[in-house]
C-alpha cells in the first residue's frame, strides 16, 4: 500500500561528497518522512554508505573527506555539524558491518550507545525498552559479544543505536552476511522500532526486500538519484532497472 504524505524529518539537497580528490555523490538529493520507512538500494559502489556518513557528519573531515550541498534535519542545517551534537539532536546510525567491541558483554555494548548526558538519567529505562525489542539479548546481557552469531550481534547494533533514543535510524546493510530467516527476524523487529515512532533509513541492496518494508524507495546509482518514488507505484521492473542502470528501451546508462 501507498504510504501516507508525511512531513519532512530530513531533507537532503544537491549533496556531494568527496574522498580527497575523489567525489561519490553528485547532486543527491530526497526526503524523508517523519514516521516513514525509506529504502535507499544499489549495487557496491553507488555511494550508499556515503550518504549515511554524510548524515551523521563522518564526511566533515577536511581535505580528507567533505561534502557540498545541505542536509536538514527538522529544518535545521546539519552538513556542518560534528557527528556527536548530530547524535544529540536526535539521529543516530547502524554501521555495515557492526562495529561492535568483540569482548565486551552485550550490555556493555549497548551502554556504549548511551555516552550522551541525556541519556543518563533514563538509562536503566532505556535498557529494558531494547531488551523488550530484543528478548534474546536480555537473556544474554552478560555474554561476549564474539561468542554471538551474526544475526544476534546486528540485534545488540541495532540495540546500541538506540540507546540514545533517536528519532532518526539510519540502517546500513543489515542483511549482509546474514541467513534469510534471520533477515526477516531483524525485519521484524525493525518494524517494530518505526511502529513506536522512530523514523527510519534503510540501506539495501536486495531489491525486494527494500520495497517490501518502505513506503518510498531511492534508487542510487554510480552516486547520483536515479529513481524515487512509492515502490508499489514504481513497480519491480522499474527499481530493478535503475538499480543496473538500464533505461526505458533496455539499453544500460
Amino acid at each position: 500500500m501507498s504510504a501516507p504524505e508525511q512531513p519532512a524529518l530530513l531533507t537532503v539537497k544537491g549533496l556531494s561528497a568527496y574522498y580527497g580528490e575523489s567525489r561519490a555523490l553528485y547532486g543527491v538529493g530526497f526526503a524523508v518522512g517523519k514516521g516513514t520507512i525509506h529504502s535507499i538500494v544499489g549495487a557496491n559502489g553507488a555511494g550508499k554508505s556515503t550518504l549515511l556518513r554524510a548524515i551523521v557528519g563522518m564526511m566533515n573531515r577536511g581535505r580528507a573527506a567533505h561534502t557540498a550541498g545541505s542536509i536538514e534535519f527538522k529544518g535545521r542545517r546539519i552538513d556542518a555539524l560534528p557527528t556527536e551534537e548530530i547524535v544529540g539532536l536526535g539521529v543516530t546510525m547502524v554501521p555495515e558491518g557492526r562495529r561492535l567491541f568483540a569482548s565486551m558483554s552485550v550490555e556493555e555494548n549497548l551502554v556504549c550507545g548511551a555516552f550522551l548526558p541525556r541519556c543518563r538519567g533514563t538509562l536503566g529505562e532505556t535498557l529494558e525498552d531494547v531488551y523488550s525489542l530484543f528478548p534474546r539479548l536480555a537473556d544474554r546481557r552478560q555474554q561476549p559479544v564474539s561468542q554471538m552469531s551474526g544475526g544476534e550481534q546486528q540485534m545488540v547494533a541495532i540495540g546500541r543505536a538506540l540507546m540514545s533514543s533517536p528519532e532518526l535510524i539510519l540502517l546500513d546493510e543489515l542483511s549482509l552476511g546474514l541467513a534469510p530467516i534471520v533477515v526477516d527476524q531483524i525485519y521484524e523487529r525493525i518494524a517494530a522500532i518505526n511502529a513506536r515512532g522512530v523514523t527510519c533509513i534503510v540501506i539495501e541492496q536486495d531489491t525486494e526486500r527494500a520495497m517490501r518494508v518502505a513506503g518510498a524507495v531511492s534508487v542510487l546509482l554510480e552516486g547520483r538519484v536515479v529513481l524515487e518514488g512509492d515502490p508499489d507505484e514504481l513497480g519491480r521492473d522499474r527499481v530493478s532497472a535503475a538499480y543496473f542502470g538500464i533505461d526505458s528501451e533496455g539499453q544500460g546508462g
